[in-house]
């Protein structure tokens, strides 16, 4: 190998570390932000998870002109193959993260909105007293204004399914990345 294809598989490794580092960090960090209902991080590692996602097919370009056609080699074919599976499931993290951003910006209005009907629920029972007592109904209080929070998801339930898979996923990515690297310290 020459000094000037040392260096660039010392650019392509150092690429690899500056970019999966980052991407691995932000697919599983995201869970914890789905829990803790923080939409504007999620989707602060949804756009991070899209332009580091971007830099990793970037590296799988690179390695591919490094390869320089010796594409029999069964490592270099594995690491390649595990390389596009991980891509794929990186587009469904994201897309995961896409959606559970969405499922939390329309839970945020229930969630504000709770807080008001919990305190208008001792006076719509004290007006309906005050009714029963003047001889009206029980049931015939005036109506408050404020709609029911029923049907809806309680805390910790918006986006359960985005959040499990998008941990399950990014698990498996990460165990990729780690195969991969193996692969090609082993073999370089």
């Amino acid at each position: 190998m020459s000094t000037s294809d040392r260096i660039l598989l010392i650019l392509h490794i150092g690429f690899a570390i500056f970019t999966l580092g980052p991407l691995t960090a932000a697919t599983m960090s995201t869970p914890r932000y789905i829990r803790n209902r923080n939409a504007a991080v999620v989707r602060y590692l949804n756009r991070t998870t899209q332009i580091y996602g971007a830099g990793t097919l970037l590296i799988f370009l690179f390695g591919l002109w490094l390869a320089k056609g010796h594409f029999a080699q069964a490592w270099l074919s594995v690491s390649m193959t595990l390389f596009i599976v991980a891509l794929v499931l990186l587009l469904i993290v994201e897309r995961d993260q896409r959606k559970a951003a969405k499922l939390l910006d329309e839970a945020a209005p229930v969630a504000a909105s709770a807080p008001a009907a919990a305190a208008a629920a001792p006076q719509a029972e004290a007006e309906a007293a005050a009714e029963a007592e003047d001889g009206g109904e029980p049931g015939a209080a005036k109506a408050t204004g404020e709609t029911p929070v029923t049907g809806k998801p309680a805390a910790g339930e918006v986006a359960q399914v985005e959040r499990g898979r998008i941990a399950a996923i990014s698990g498996v990515i990460a165990l990729i990345w780690l195969v991969i690297l193996v692969l090609m310290v082993w073999n370089a």
